[in-house]
Formats: C-alpha cells, structure tokens, sequence
C-alpha cells in the first residue's frame, strides 16, 4: 500500500485488510503487520487496539525479538461469527458460509428462477433455510447480484439479466429473514473480498475485472470501492462498441444494441460461434472452448478477437480510473489464453505510453468467489466509516458486539 510517492491514502477498508492478513498468513505481529500493509508503527497500533476491543482479535503468545521486549503476536478471534453470502444468477443461487479469515466453511447451490413472480421471497426462502442450518453466530448475509444496486443500505436492485426492476430485494430479506442484509453488485463484492484477502491489501487503486455471462468491473479508488452516484458504477459491458457504418447491432439484455458484452459476453460469443459454423445451432461456450483447445483456428480466432475487444475498452478504463494493477475474474477465465492471444497486443497498444506496463493478474476461478464477495460486504461492514451499509453495519456491529 506504498509507492515510491510514500502512502496511498486509505479507505473505509483498510482494518479489514489487517483482519484478512491475519487470516491468511496466521498470527502475526504489529511489526509484521506495519511491514506488510505499508502502515506506520502507530496506525498499527491504533488500529489493532481498536479490533481487540471490538473483540476480533486478541494477543497470543510472544515470540522472541532481534532486540528489545519480545513480540507479542496478533491472531484473530474464532468464535466472532460467521457471514452468508449468497450470489444470484439466472438460474442458481449459489450460497456460502465464511469465516471472518475468508475460509469458506460450506458451500451449496439451488435452482432458481429470477423471473418467476416469486422470485424474490423464494430467495428468502432459500436463505432462510440456509440460517436455520447454522450452528454458529450469524453476523449477517451478504447478497452479490448481477446489476445496479441503489446502496448496500438500501438493497434496491435493477438488473436486466434477472429482469429485475426496482426490486426491493433488501427490504423483502430483512423482513424474512430477521437479520442485516446488504446488497450490492456482484463484481463490487468481489473487488471487496480481494481488499480483505488477495491483491488488493497490496494495492489501494485497482480494478476486479470479469469476463463470463456478462462484463463488468469493480472499482477500487484510495482503498475503497467507487460505487458512482446511483450505485451503477464499473458497468463496462455496457460501453457501446459498435463502429459507425454497422447497419446489424447485436442486442444486449440491457435493452440497447452494440455493447460490449453484446459481442463478447458468453451469449455474443456463442452467437459468432454459430454463425461461422464452428459449433452447432446447439452449441455452446464450452463447446466452442473445446474446440479451441484441440487446435481449431476459427474458434481460437473467435476468443482472440473478444480479448481484442475487452483490449480496447479496458484501456479507455485505465485511462480514466488509473489503477495500480488489473485482476481478472470470472468463468471465462476457464479460457484466457486464447482471449490472451488478441487482448495483450489490443491492450498494450490503446494505452498511453505511460500507462502500458499497469499489470494484468488473471486468478483461478471457483463459484465459490462469487458468493464469497458476497459475504464479504458482511465481513467488511464493522469498518464501515463512510457509512456504505448504514443501518444494517450498525446492526452487524452490534451482533459482533461491537459499537
């Protein structure tokens, strides 16, 4: 978290970063610590007295020092609760339970139909039978969705893929299920679980990009998610990339036609696929991977002009937010190195000079992420400072026993 400029300025998520560091790299000292978050001896110090008072972590044994009284070590406390995360799809709900070191302690998916027109207590239903399965404490429930979200506080969802619209997807959880519930973007919730548990406690400017179902991107700006004015920000599937003499737009689930995720979305995909005949009128993304894999230069051709495309529109990205380093998510990741092939060259050439070296870190893939981020807008709420989740951090607080 430190350039050659000295210390980036921090966010709202940074004591999370000192709770995800001790539980990924076990009991750790203050100095440790200072060390490997980039913090000053006394901002560790603050920041520790306050989650031991928060009753997060606690003192363990001391180990000896190079000098001086002996190191007292810093662990986490692991009867403080547990977060649901729940990630909603178009047809599953993939749900988790997390500890507050990000071990994900079960994990179980269920059909489900967006559309239905009760969708949203059916989501309820699910969750709460998941709750009535716990035999830990429960600090709350963390809900990823594929759209706009007014306010993690809120929960109101707008999301054309689910055919959501003004859903009040957070009032109708509360009131079945009797507990917090925030909600936000699913990519924001990822970009949230990398500030508690991977790249991001190294980086406090970056961006979560996925490539699957949809495009989208978590943006991180001085250590905190950048949510935009009405909860839509990082909606990079929706940037329209169509060229000026193009007479058949593709149509896109937000309504309008040339988006980005219109071509390469798993959907647009798979329509390029079936046009130029590689795969069947039933094809499908795997398929057209599978191909790929054993040699067929048409499919391979087909990826890498998606990754040209994400290239491009990603630079215009970079341009604008000017992120440390870049990590992409997602199902399609299954398939990168044929996205590769068009994305690296597209992507190095559309930026500025300065900007051409920004780092890309593309990261193994699992269902479970999505539904971890989730959760992780749970784990992250008692440092909530600038008041994302409102009412429901003050209830999660209150549920650790916290302030």
């Amino acid at each position: 978290m430190v350039n050659a400029q000295g210390p980036i300025p921090r966010g709202d998520l940074v004591p999370s970063g000192v709770v995800g560091l001790l539980g990924t790299q076990g009991p750790t000292s203050r100095a440790e610590i200072a060390r490997a978050l980039g913090l000053s001896p006394a901002t560790v110090t603050q920041v520790t007295k306050d989650l031991i008072a928060r009753g997060l972590v606690e003192e363990l044994e001391s180990v000896p020092s190079k000098g001086g009284r002996p190191a007292r070590l810093l662990g986490l406390v692991t009867d403080a609760g547990v977060a649901l995360g729940a990630k909603v799809t178009a047809d599953h709900v993939a749900v988790v339970t997390v500890e507050l070191d990000g071990t994900v302690r079960s994990s179980t998916e269920h059909g489900y139909d967006p559309t239905a027109g009760d969708a949203i207590p059916r989501l309820g239903q699910i969750l709460a039978k998941e709750i009535a399965e716990l035999d830990d404490r429960l600090l709350g429930v963390g809900v990823g969705v594929p759209g706009a979200v007014d306010s993690q506080a809120s929960g109101v969802v707008d999301a054309p893929t689910l055919g959501w619209q003004s859903a009040q997807v957070g009032p109708s959880l509360r009131a079945a299920l009797g507990t917090p519930v925030l909600v936000d973007n699913d990519v924001n919730t990822l970009a949230a679980a990398e500030r508690l548990y991977g790249i991001g406690r190294a980086h406090s400017a970056y961006l979560v990009v996925t490539i699957g179902r949809g495009i989208g991107c978590g943006i991180v700006v001085d250590g905190g998610i950048y949510r935009g004015a009405n909860g839509g920000a990082g909606e990079i599937g929706h940037i329209p990339v169509w060229a000026a003499d193009d007479t058949d737009l593709p149509p896109c689930t937000c309504g309008s036609t040339g988006c980005l995720e219109a071509y390469i979305g798993a959907a647009g995909i798979v329509r390029t696929a079936r046009a130029r005949k590689v795969i069947g009128p039933r094809g499908t993304l795997p398929t057209l991977l599978r191909a790929a894999t054993t040699g067929d230069s048409t499919a391979r051709m087909i990826f890498a002009e998606a990754g040209g495309m994400l290239g491009r529109a990603l630079a215009g990205v970079i341009h604008t937010v000017d992120p440390e380093v870049v990590v992409l998510m997602g199902e399609g990741v299954d398939g990168w190195e044929f996205w590769q092939t068009g994305f690296e060259p597209s992507f190095r050439r559309s930026l500025l000079p300065a900007r051409r070296e920004v780092p890309v870190v593309v990261e193994p893939w699992t269902e479970d992420q999505w539904a971890r981020g989730a959760a992780s807008l749970v784990l992250t709420s008692p440092f909530d400072s600038a008041g994302n989740g409102g009412e429901q951090s003050r209830l999660v607080r209150a549920r650790m026993g916290t302030r």
